[in-house]
């Protein structure tokens, strides 16, 4: 007998309170790397504007998203929204954008967690320590959601505590002269490259929305969930950015060797290190807990990317098997190995930077249409129960959607190349997914 039916149902076992880890938890290692890399393109004044920006950006679309989310609960996420608002093509394109973030952001974070576990185990390669982690975590988002939603709990507060002890430490040290020295390398057109930087302080919020079907009560708990982990999530964003910039220059936090400009992915452990140094038990206890921020992410992420794989599954555009829920762990598996998999090939690049912009490519993507989604169903569907509504409609989910595309734009002047593989991901997904609803069932 099949250990898998197509049928079987997702858990719904998690409450308000799991619901606020998973969301800071898909994000809060943002707080803890890459958003230092977008300082060598715009320094701390045009990295703040940039910062500025997306936070608008992020408070105008999670507000209007979550009346989405609570109207339309489903384990696909933006593409239920886009279906539901202009049909299937739509429907396929914002979904395949969903995909594109929600896969190639953990083998970004996987690096991280390597990093970070090499320092204490330098004989093995981050390589390795990365394909390991994600070995782990895709056993664990295997087994069960409430376990693993626990665990995404516990890893979290970890991580918030250790960030506000991290804020503590240094922002007593602050001095403005330090912030400032350098403000704008490459003056203010250094904001547009920094964009993808500063949206990854906020990536893969929109995540709350595709465990909706594992909620106990969707309609009311993910609203509140997408509300608190946002103000959450804002709060240590910007506490973190003027922490670390302010004791000892932009530089510090960037480089690991100023001089032959070796770029870190590490730049909380190198701002405290200039307060307190790098033997201080309060050094080793960031670097320590800072794994949790970047284990807390790396196991959400996988989670939220298992069930937007597995919603292609079910409707057809990627193969039925993925769409299969195991009956007694009651985890899409299959959807889960297969992310693992191209998390792998992606790890074997060695290009965080770039990775990191492949994902913004697909969240800002897919912020653009679920507001125009947004936009369309309250004029198409007036009638649709809708639990929670977007405040100031639709001033904020213009904004949200003008913020985006300019954003995108942006993000593709400045990343050409990689605006081209996004294309042609898409062009591929597209094709293929269209290929294959034709096909007889």
């Amino acid at each position: 007998m099949s250990t898998q039916q197509e049928h079987a149902q997702l858990d719904k076992s998690l409450g308000p309170l799991m619901i606020w880890g998973l969301g800071v938890g898909y994000v809060i290692s943002g707080e803890y790397f890459g958003w230092n890399l977008g300082l060598a393109e715009g320094g701390p004044y045009g990295m703040l504007v940039a910062t500025l920006l997306v936070t608008l950006m992020y408070l105008c679309f999670t507000l209007s998203y979550a009346e989405l989310a609570c109207a339309l609960p489903g384990a696909g996420g933006a593409y239920v929204y886009g279906k539901e608002a202009y049909g299937e093509r739509f429907g396929l394109t914002v979904g395949l954008a969903q995909l594109i973030e929600f896969v190639f952001a953990p083998p970004a974070i996987a690096f991280a967690i390597g990093s970070y576990l090499q320092s204490y185990m330098p004989s093995i390669p981050v390589l390795y320590l990365a394909g390991g982690a994600y070995i782990i975590f895709t056993a664990l988002n295997a087994w069960g959601v409430k376990l693993s939603a626990i665990f995404e709990l516990v890893m979290t507060i970890f991580a918030v505590a250790e960030l506000l002890i991290f804020c503590g430490v240094t922002l007593p040290e602050f001095q403005w002269a330090k912030f400032s020295h350098n403000p704008l390398p490459n003056g203010w057109w250094g904001v547009l490259p920094s964009l993808p930087f500063a949206i990854w302080f906020y990536l893969a919020l929109e995540g709350i929305a595709n465990i909706a079907e594992e909620a106990r009560n969707p309609q009311r708990d993910i609203s509140r969930g997408f509300i608190y982990a946002l103000i959450t999530l804002v709060t240590l964003a910007l506490l973190v950015f003027f922490a670390s910039v302010g004791v000892a220059g932009w530089e510090a936090v960037v480089y690991t060797d100023a001089s032959q400009q070796v770029s870190s992915d590490s730049p909380l452990p190198l701002a405290i290190a200039h307060v307190v140094g790098e033997g201080h038990l309060l050094y080793h206890l960031l670097v320590t807990v800072g794994l949790f921020g970047l284990v807390a992410s790396f196991h959400g992420i996988i989670l939220v990317a298992g069930r937007a794989t597995m919603e292609f599954g079910r409707v057809g555009y990627l193969p039925k098997r993925l769409g299969q829920i195991h009956t007694q762990r009651k985890t899409p598996v299959n959807a889960l190995i297969l992310n693992m998999l191209i998390g792998f090939v992606a790890l074997l690049t060695g290009k965080t930077g770039e990775i990191i912009t492949l994902a913004c490519f697909g969240a800002l993507t897919l912020y653009a249409l679920s507001m125009l989604s947004l936009l369309k169903l309250r004029k198409s569907q007036p009638e649709l129960a809708r639990p929670y509504q977007a405040p100031f409609y639709p001033i904020f989910p213009i904004i949200a959607l003008t913020l985006a595309v300019i954003c995108l734009a942006s993000v593709s002047y400045y990343n050409f190349n990689i605006a081209v593989i996004y294309t042609v991901l898409m062009g591929i997904g597209y094709v293929l997914g269209q290929k294959r609803i034709a096909e007889p069932a």
